[in-house]
């Protein structure tokens, strides 16, 4: 699958806000002056980069798989970064959200094509 500039431009932008959220855990409440400039400066670029990607992909499509792309690597970085306890819990969340970001694409998908 080839990804238009569009898609493109939305991995960017959750590279950003993975790296982002990564470094406001490591502020520790903003108290470590470096990780909590890396992270608004993480967090400006991703909601820049977002601007454009709403140009070409539908709002609730991209926000579904930003923040669930989001939730999931961050869950991930946690558990073997930060040794965050896996449980079934989220576990299981991780999937639903997953499922989520499908069934929108794909009715996104749907809808496009009858029009």
């Amino acid at each position: 699958m080839i990804l238009n500039n569009g898609y493109k431009k939305l991995v960017v932008a959750i590279l950003f806000e993975i790296f982002a959220t990564t470094m406001l855990v490591l502020s520790n409440g903003f108290s470590k002056v470096l990780p909590s400039v890396l992270s608004v400066l993480g967090y400006a670029i991703c909601f820049y980069i977002m601007t454009y990607v709403f140009r070409t992909i539908k709002m609730g499509v991209a926000y579904a798989i930003w923040s669930g792309i989001g939730i999931v690597a961050i869950n991930l970085i946690g558990i073997f970064a930060f040794h965050t306890p896996i449980t079934g819990g989220r576990f299981m969340g991780m999937w639903f959200i997953v499922a989520g970001v499908v069934v929108s694409h794909i009715n996104d998908r749907k809808v496009v094509r009858q029009l």
